[in-house]
C-alpha cells in the first residue's frame, strides 16, 4: 500500500476520534459542571518500513486536554443545588476512592445524608453531611444548615496542575497523581448550578470542519487505492 494511503487512513482514524469527542461534548452541553475536551494530533513514524517507505507516517491522536474554564452559574431555586464561583471541586466518596466534581445537583438520602444523583456521598470537612429537618441553607463558605442547625461544611479542594486530572463520567474527575489542597478564594452559591462550559455554536462549527476533512480524506483514500493503484496495475500488466 502506498505511503500516502497510510497517511490518509490514519488521518481518518484520528478524525473519527475527534468526532467522538465532539459528540460527547454536544451530548453533555446540558450537564451541570461538564468540562469540554479538546484533542490534538501528532506524527507517528512506522519503524518497520524501510527507507523507501519513510514517507508513510501515521497521523496519530495526540494527548487530549480538558478545558476547566468555569461555566455560567445560573439560579435554580432548588435548595440542594450548589455552585462554585472560582476554582475548586466538591469531593465525593465512591467505591474507587475520592472523586471530584463541579456538578452540585445534590440530593438527600432517606437518612438525611447529602448525596449526588448516583448515590455517592458528598464529603464534608468532618465527614458525610447529614441534613436534619428544616429549610436548607448553604453559606458562601460552604456551611450547610438545616433550619437553625449546622449540618456540616462542604469539602472543597483544588489542584495545582489540572492536567493530572482524568475524566471519569460526564462531570466527575479522578486525581491519580495529584494531591488535593484546600481551595482558597472560592465562593459557594446555594440554589444555583454551574452550566457546562461547552459552546454549542463552536462545537457545531468544529463538527462541520472535521466532517469536511473526513470526507476529503475518504476521497483521497479512494483515489490512491482505486484509481492510482488500478492504473499502475493496468499499465504494468501491459508490459
Amino acid at each position: 500500500m502506498a505511503g500516502g494511503a497510510y497517511v490518509a487512513l490514519s488521518g481518518l482514524r484520528s478524525r473519527s476520534d475527534h468526532l467522538e469527542r465532539l459528540a460527547a461534548d454536544i451530548a453533555n452541553a446540558g450537564t451541570s459542571g461538564y468540562k469540554a475536551e479538546r484533542g490534538t494530533t501528532s506524527a507517528a513514524e512506522r519503524p518497520t518500513f524501510d527507507r523507501m517507505l519513510e514517507s508513510a507516517i501515521d497521523v496519530a491522536p495526540g494527548p487530549s486536554q480538558l478545558d476547566f474554564q468555569s461555566g455560567v452559574v445560573i439560579p435554580t431555586g432548588r435548595d440542594l443545588d450548589v455552585a462554585l464561583r472560582g476554582k475548586g471541586f466538591f469531593v465525593i466518596d465512591t467505591p474507587g476512592g475520592p472523586r471530584y466534581t463541579r456538578n452540585g445537583a445534590f440530593e438527600r438520602r432517606a437518612d438525611g445524608t447529602l448525596i449526588t444523583s448516583d448515590g455517592s456521598v458528598v464529603s464534608g470537612e468532618s465527614g458525610p453531611i447529614k441534613l436534619g429537618p428544616g429549610t436548607i441553607g448553604i453559606g458562601q463558605d460552604g456551611t450547610v444548615k438545616a433550619g437553625a442547625a449546622v449540618a456540616g461544611k462542604l469539602k472543597i479542594v483544588d489542584f495545582s496542575d489540572y492536567s493530572l486530572l482524568g475524566r471519569e463520567g460526564a462531570a466527575r474527575f479522578r486525581a491519580d497523581n495529584a494531591t488535593p489542597v484546600a481551595a482558597t478564594g472560592t465562593l459557594v452559591e446555594g440554589a444555583s448550578l454551574e452550566k457546562s462550559n461547552v459552546s454549542i455554536v463552536d462545537r457545531i462549527a468544529e463538527l462541520t470542519e472535521v466532517t469536511r476533512t473526513f470526507e476529503a480524506l475518504q476521497r483521497g483514500v479512494g483515489l490512491l487505492m482505486n484509481d492510482v493503484d488500478g492504473r499502475a496495475i493496468s499499465e504494468l500488466g501491459r508490459r
